[in-house]
């Protein structure tokens, strides 16, 4: 089953403990970002202490009722524009309560090489994310069947990882 509009949104408003994501692209085409990926790259910042959005009030909302949101983000050195720009809003994203991982693989086989994009709620239900090479979301897919090693993938993940905070230590972004 795929999954647009109304039917996407509302895995994020029903699962009852977790959220989680698997991010494995270098760079992902958002329309909605171009504007200010390009504000970014001519050396506008957000203030990551003040910043608030739709996004960081559904993680504290999210928190004040017990649940959690994660990801793990898959990347190389040196970052790319996009990862640059993204990490900007990771800081407070993670401020409000988003469990952020980072695993570099630059100089280390990736324990989940040919692993795809996925959100995973409640450890139930997986949503592959489809994407084109360059990061254009092509589809979001309900994955059918035994879902056992996703939670592999996440262990993994979680295991090969390290806090974003931890890993953006004396980056400069």
């Amino acid at each position: 089953m795929f999954l647009d509009g109304d039917e996407w949104a509302a895995r994020f408003e029903t699962f009852r403990r977790e959220a989680w994501r698997l991010e494995t692209l270098p760079a992902y085409r958002v329309p909605q970002e171009a504007e200010e990926i390009a504000e970014f790259l001519a050396g506008e910042r957000i203030d990551p202490q003040t910043y608030s959005d739709d996004y960081t009030e559904d993680l504290e909302r999210a928190r004040r009722e017990g649940k959690s949101k994660g990801r793990v983000h898959v990347v190389t050195r040196p970052l790319s524009d996009y990862l640059r720009f993204e990490f900007m809003y990771y800081r407070p994203h993670a401020a409000a309560g988003e469990d952020i991982r980072i695993m570099d693989v630059t100089n280390r086989p990736n324990p989940l090489a040919g692993v795809q994009d996925f959100w995973m709620f409640d450890r139930s239900e997986v949503v592959l994310m489809n994407y084109e090479a360059d990061g254009t979301q092509i589809s979001r897919e309900v994955f059918e069947g035994d879902i056992t090693h996703f939670h592999e993938y996440q262990r993994i993940a979680l295991a090969e990882s390290v806090p974003f905070e931890e890993y953006v230590k004396g980056i400069d972004l």
